[in-house]
């Protein structure tokens, strides 16, 4: 094998590699990104109305790939920059308080909401009421966080009182 076949093949592996990491099919080898899970909605909430922002919730499934898109790519971005937003997961049973107080499990409360489908995003504000409509699936990429904003910008506005 001579110096430009070498060469030609190193090349093409690197074209490879950075196109791999460009379009995040390599991203599995980084951590997963998580949203903080909660033991008590009315303590998330209170957290929340504290510093006049919804308490955002959203309902996830291990391993369904849409819930780890929102995830990733849009309210962990949301958390950053100082939202309350935190994830209960269908068919798990640890321990969660509802926003009465009431004991029950991540599952038991998912069935009590009526969802069905993960990811479905919920925005709280006080007594634990929702304030804007549920995100329910993962829209298209090019729109969802349209529909977000959207439906954050109601849920602010009804926690503010305007």
């Amino acid at each position: 094998m001579n110096r430009a076949t070498c060469l030609s093949r190193r090349q093409a592996l690197q074209s490879i590699a950075l196109f791999a990491l460009g379009s995040g099919a390599l991203t599995t080898l980084a951590a997963p990104v998580t949203l903080p899970s909660t033991e008590s909605l009315a303590a998330s909430l209170d957290q929340a109305l504290r510093v006049k922002q919804p308490l955002v919730v959203m309902v996830s499934l291990h391993g369904c790939a849409f819930c780890k898109v929102v995830r990733e790519n849009y309210l962990q971005p949301l958390r950053a920059s100082g939202l309350q937003v935190v994830q209960i997961d269908m068919r798990d049973n640890r321990a969660l308080a509802d926003f009465d107080g009431t004991s029950l499990t991540h599952d038991a409360w998912v069935r009590k909401q009526g969802i069905k489908l993960a990811p479905t995003v919920l925005f709280f504000g006080a007594q634990g009421r929702e304030v804007a409509p549920r995100l329910k699936g993962a829209y298209l990429p090019d729109f969802y966080g349209a529909y977000l904003d959207e439906q954050l910008a109601v849920a602010r506005r009804v926690v503010a009182g305007t």
